[in-house]
């Protein structure tokens, strides 16, 4: 098999995936899943490892507009290491999420053993399941099959079921109806925009970072991590805004510059994008509207055109970074099925 192919396949599958999965939770009795507590006053806090944390932070920013509730994320070995910051006071009084694409993660497992022996009730969030669903009475499993080694559909399916069980909990069903549509809006936007992003990929940059604001920033934050995973090529991510306080030292002719701009937000976070255009550097844009001058001067432009609410269009945001970091790890030769120094599944 060629390289890069198990990979690309997955990402070009995430329309059919996610249509499957959003049956699957259409016919599901998610309630269940919070048994016992409150969903509106409890306080959500989301655990994960890498992708998976990255995940964890994008849940929050949805729990928390979507509940108008506490909900907060944190890598699993913070929960480990320093559980005092993580869970001050009672162990008791909060609701973790534990999310693991293989359930074998050894940090996570790590997690799932402590909230056993504190008797603290806690959702798994999974692809895979293995030890990490037998640990818990409250699973949510994405039936999502992944060959390849870094996270690009699981993520996806994960979050949106995430969002799902928020918006079921909220009782919010216009956003439930918005998700249904993102199948058919991220295979149009594919057709449109996969040769687009493969010969754009072809460039080389000294460095590169990706912005992205409110809960956009933990898609930036994925999308650089793609980069990096699937291209060996350092990518950094930072909040739109400050990345003028220091970060901009970078921006010149061999830095590209990316942003995941809001709707809510574009007049200040595109100006930082064109601000890094005229010192130099090349950008890019994934947003839902562009304007006159982002349209004249972005290197590569991905305009979504999207008739659902901006909290809904995440999953679709995060696409263009795994496509990105696939295409510039075939460019220097690399594969990225199989990426250097790394593996499926992180045990200790």
């Amino acid at each position: 098999m060629s390289n890069g192919v198990k990979t690309l396949s997955e990402i070009s599958s995430q329309p059919a995936v996610w249509q499957q999965c959003l049956q699957d939770l259409k016919h599901s009795d998610l309630r269940l899943l919070a048994e016992g507590h409150s969903p509106l006053e409890i306080e959500w806090v989301f655990i994960g490892c890498g992708t998976s944390y990255y995940l964890a932070q994008a849940a929050a920013s949805s729990f928390t507009t979507l509940l108008g509730t506490s909900a907060r994320a944190v890598p699993a070995s913070e929960a480990l290491l320093r559980p005092e910051l993580v869970f001050p006071g009672k162990i008791q009084s909060y609701f973790p999420v534990l999310i693991s694409r293989s359930g074998h993660t050894s940090e996570i497992l790590s997690v799932a053993e402590v909230l056993n022996n504190a008797e603290v009730p806690f959702l798994a969030v999974t692809c895979d399941g293995r030890e990490l669903a037998g640990m818990t009475g409250s699973v949510l499993r994405m039936r999502v099959e992944e060959a390849s080694t870094v996270m690009t559909s699981s993520f996806t399916s994960m979050l949106l079921g995430l969002q799902y069980m928020a918006a079921t909990f909220a009782g919010n069903t216009n956003f439930l109806l918005a998700l249904e549509q993102l199948p058919k809006h991220l295979e149009r936007l594919l057709d449109n925009y996969t040769d687009e992003v493969a010969a754009f990929a072809r460039k080389a940059f000294d460095d590169i970072a990706i912005l992205g604001q409110g809960a956009l920033y933990p898609i930036a934050a994925e999308s650089a991590l793609k980069v990096m995973e699937s291209s060996s090529t350092f990518a950094q991510y930072f909040h739109t805004l400050e990345f003028r306080h220091g970060p901009k030292s970078i921006a010149g002719s061999s830095t590209l510059i990316g942003a995941l701009i809001s709707s809510s937000g574009y007049d200040a976070e595109s100006a930082v994008l064109l601000e890094m255009k005229e010192l130099g550097s090349k950008i890019f844009a994934v947003v839902n509207t562009a304007g006159k001058q982002l349209r004249e001067q972005a290197d590569l432009l991905i305009e979504l055109d999207l008739p659902i609410p901006e909290l809904a269009q995440l999953a679709i945001y995060v696409v263009w970074g795994q496509l990105l970091g696939s295409y510039r790890g075939l460019e220097k030769g690399l594969n990225p099925d199989s990426p250097r120094n790394l593996s499926r599944v992180v045990t200790i």
